[in-house]
């Protein structure tokens, strides 16, 4: 059984508890203050529990026990259901992690449940020990704080995928191929972080003009920062999918004109091949004209009429210089010597 971590808030001081959660609800309640509430690879029943001391929606609870969320916003009357997706970077497998924390914020509690484990609840609350000025704002502050620890992490991540796809800028122009299978697969990496952080801008857009509604300055200016910086994340993760995908078109047109350059040259091998048979085929061809001619007349039958012939040797020596000289000419005029 999953043991729910309870701190109650007041003025921004924390104390934490052992209490039950509905002790340390009514705890919160009496001081005025706020209950934050961690719970960490919950069971359904521990969930339902937990929404029944706080009276939690039903339709926000069924949602969190799906898990596998993205980034999302719902309001339900008084209450805000939101799912961020804190990540990390693992630059030695070129692999982002992204996990789901579901956020429950009311009027005077705010809970953060890890479905799988995988976040360190305690680091969330990090930002608010140190600046009690944060948590004494109740759970919209706690809200902001969440925000702003979730967001600053994505810089680390993106800085990570940053310097890969400068690593591999400078192995497009290199002979590997493999680097094609390293691009796809940071790609893939990219689009997860995306579904993480597309949705950011939004989801603060709506966050502010909640927040600005209920402050008297009608203004949310912490939230405002936050939405930029959603923005600003937004944008650069876009651009890594861009910048990934012109990478992978232009190692495949490197690819092609490699291979095109190598069956070009292949093909030039293979003329110049021709050319040398050619060449070789035509002298040979020239050289078994008097060989034809001598050999015939060096069979030495009794009836031979040119072997008694004045003229015959002259004759043959003729015969042999005017085929050898035809095929030659032959040869010459089709350029094959």
């Amino acid at each position: 059984m999953a043991q729910p971590q309870c701190v109650v808030y007041d003025g921004g001081i924390a104390h934490p508890t052992d209490a039950t959660p509905a002790e340390a609800l009514a705890d919160a309640r009496r001081r005025g203050g706020m209950l934050w509430i961690a719970l960490t690879s919950p069971n359904d029943d521990e969930v339902h529990a937990l929404a029944e001391v706080l009276q939690l929606a039903p339709l926000g609870v069924a949602t969190a026990l799906r898990t596998h969320q993205r980034s999302k916003l719902e309001r339900f009357g008084e209450q805000l259901y939101v799912v961020v997706q804190p990540s990390q970077y693992d630059d030695r497998t070129e692999t982002v992690q992204c996990r789901e924390v579901d956020l429950f914020v009311g009027a005077d509690f705010f809970v953060a449940i890890s479905s799988d484990g995988a976040v360190d609840l305690d680091r969330l609350r990090t930002l608010l020990d140190a600046h009690p000025d944060i948590a004494a704002r109740g759970p919209l502050g706690v809200l902001w704080a969440t925000f702003e620890y979730v967001t600053r992490g994505y810089r680390e991540v993106m800085d990570g995928i940053e310097r890969d796809i400068d690593e591999i800028e400078e192995e497009l122009f290199g002979e590997d191929e493999g680097v094609s299978r390293r691009i796809f697969a940071l790609q893939r990496e990219v689009i997860d972080l995306r579904h993480a952080t597309a949705p950011l801008p939004t989801i603060m857009d709506r966050l502010e003009h909640h927040v600005a509604g209920r402050n008297p300055s009608g203004e949310a200016p912490g939230y405002r920062e936050i939405a930029d910086r959603a923005r600003y994340i937004d944008a650069r993760v876009a651009a890594f999918r861009e910048t990934l995908n012109s990478a992978l078109t232009i190692h495949a047109t490197l690819v092609d004109q490699r291979r095109n350059d190598q069956m070009s040259e292949m093909t030039r091998r293979s003329i110049e091949q021709n050319d040398q048979v050619k060449k070789i085929s035509s002298w040979a061809a020239i050289g078994f004209a008097p060989t034809l001619v001598a050999g015939i007349y060096g069979m030495n039958f009794q009836h031979m009429p040119e072997l008694a012939w004045t003229w015959g040797y002259p004759f043959a020596i003729a015969l042999m210089a005017a085929v050898s000289a035809g095929l030659y000419l032959v040869f010459k005029k089709k350029d094959w010597i």
